[in-house]
């Protein structure tokens, strides 16, 4: 079906090759709502100025200019001024549209992008580098067209789980370069669970002199082959305010997740002692999947409801965003139904059942969280026994679970592990291990994000969606964007586009795509090329 689908879209391109001289057709990914060619051109030169209208733009024009002079080898300057030809012109009109929108005009004086807001006129940049060669020496010489666009969805994300695997301050700049190249926003940094700690606390400065290290790992999938390899790494709060100065730049709020009240193994392996059998020695997991397989979730006591407390107020302290993730997700209630101490908590306190004790931390943490003015993330299990409305519902597991949470009031993030975990195998003639699973591009970009069976009102709170890389089995940087590439494409097709969205349209852009990928060193997934039949151009 794949192949028929691509070779009907081709053969319409060839019938149509004649009147795409006159009309031609763009590969801006993701689709903008609207695309008008125009006559003539605008040849851009080493004397092309860009003009920004005030310093709330000026970082998408630094970030036009570093891309203009890494990959294309040109140096242009910025100036804060206009003037009538040869310009690239960035205005924030500070309109009450919507937010993210833009309007891009190429024409032969030159190039003028107006924002609704600041982020608008980065989003219009971002279209602006897809007009652009996708070759350094090549002359960037423009055809007349007018964009108009905005987002579909407030929220579109991607997700980074650095516990598994750590990647330096550096790569999460790549990381969340990409990201800005596809118009997502919201960069979701996983950064505890059971195999590790990753960020500094100043109030508990243990948690990373001894939870952000393990002494081995597992090869291959569950129970796998154990190995010893001493692993460690953390990020320092100068460390992070650094990537989410960066983000900010790029118009990405960063969402920091602290896992609890399970995958916890990495605080029990610093504090024993919050455990529900403190006397047993623990240490940072060794291996992956270990749910209901190793006690790894927090003792209802007081101590441990106080380090919540000074832990999450830190976290909003040091992350400046609206959001904080609590995780909340896969927390085996066997170890609170074996725990006497547990159980009395829960019968001092009216808790009827281990699901609403497991409701009880993230309400607690909740409290901790909007005294700080935030809203509080998790997972879809945070449902189980019961959640505030104003919390925000990840969808991980199964649709019906995003649907579940819209209906009963609250916003959804759609990251549905089927459709968006991208660390599963593209294709299952791949050799790279990954997670359980085979998610094919063509799944991605077919998601449907507002279930049918929502009504308008309930559909209003899907967010947004989000793509998350688990690193359990992505050891560096090359599996990292061998995993993300091209489905990112795809799935910021999906978030964003408004209209003129389809498959085939997808399949005739990838080919400029996967040579924007070329430009930026980015390694990739070539199942495409095989599912698809289409040759590989080098």
């Amino acid at each position: 079906m794949k192949r028929y689908l691509l070779m009907t879209a081709l053969a319409m391109m060839c019938a149509t090759a004649h009147a795409q001289e006159s009309t031609p057709s763009f590969s801006i990914i993701p689709e903008p709502a609207e695309v008008i060619a125009a006559e003539g051109q605008f040849a851009m030169t080493r004397e092309t100025l860009i003009a920004v209208s005030g310093k709330e733009v000026q970082s998408s024009a630094d970030f036009l200019v570093d891309y203009l002079e890494r990959y294309l080898g040109y140096p242009l300057k910025t100036e804060k001024k206009t003037r009538s030809s040869n310009c690239i012109s960035l205005v924030n009109k500070k309109s009450d549209e919507i937010s993210g929108g833009y309007t891009l005009e190429v024409s032969a004086n030159g190039i003028l992008i107006e924002g609704n807001d600041a982020a608008g006129v980065f989003y219009g940049v971002q279209t602006l580098i897809q007009l652009l060669p996708t070759r350094a020496g090549v002359l960037p010489v423009l055809q007349a067209v007018k964009v108009h666009d905005y987002p579909r969805f407030a929220y579109r994300g991607m997700h980074l789980d650095v516990v598994r695997h750590y990647f330096p301050v550096s790569y999460i700049k790549k990381y969340l370069d990409y990201m800005a190249l596809h118009k997502l926003n919201y960069f979701h940094w996983h950064l505890t669970d059971d195999q590790a700690w990753r960020i500094e606390m100043k109030s508990h400065p243990r948690l990373t002199e001894f939870g952000s290290n393990r002494e081995g790992e597992i090869e291959g999938l569950y129970p796998g082959v154990y190995k010893e390899l001493p692993y460690g790494g953390y990020y320092t709060q100068e460390e992070a305010k650094e990537i989410i100065k960066y983000a900010a730049d790029r118009h990405i709020t960063v969402i920091p997740e602290i896992d609890i009240p399970g995958h916890c193994m990495a605080v029990l392996a610093t504090y024993p002692h919050f455990s529900t059998t403190p006397d047993e020695p623990k240490k940072a997991a060794l291996t992956w999947g270990i749910y209901n397989k190793f006690n790894n979730v927090l003792a209802p006591t007081p101590e441990v409801f106080r380090f919540l407390k000074e832990v999450f107020s830190e976290l909003c302290d040091l992350f400046p965003g609206q959001y904080v993730h609590v995780g909340g997700d896969e927390c085996a209630k066997r170890w609170w139904q074996e725990s006497e101490q547990a159980q009395r908590f829960m019968k001092e306190k009216g808790i009827k059942d281990e699901r609403a004790l497991q409701s009880y931390f993230i309400h607690y943490v909740q409290d901790v969280v909007n005294s700080k003015g935030k809203t509080l993330i998790g997972w879809d299990e945070i449902l189980e026994g019961g959640i505030d409305k104003n919390c925000i519902v990840m969808n991980w597991r199964r649709v019906n679970h995003g649907v579940n949470a819209a209906k009963k009031g609250n916003r959804v993030i759609m990251t549905s592990s089927a459709y968006s975990y991208f660390n599963k195998v593209e294709s299952r003639s791949q050799a790279e291990i990954g997670a359980g699973g085979v998610l094919p591009l063509r799944k991605v970009y077919d998601f449907q994000l507002v279930p049918e069976e929502l009504t308008e009102e309930e559909a209003a709170r899907i967010w947004g969606a989000q793509g998350c890389l688990w690193t359990e089995y992505i050891p560096t940087t090359w599996k990292v964007e061998f995993c993300i590439f091209p489905r990112m494409s795809a799935l910021a097709e999906n978030a964003w586009s408004t209209n003129g969205k389809s498959w085939e349209n997808f399949v005739r852009k990838m080919e400029a795509q996967f040579a924007r990928y070329d430009l930026w060193g980015a390694r990739y997934s070539e199942t495409f090329f095989r599912v698809n039949d289409v040759p590989r151009k080098r």
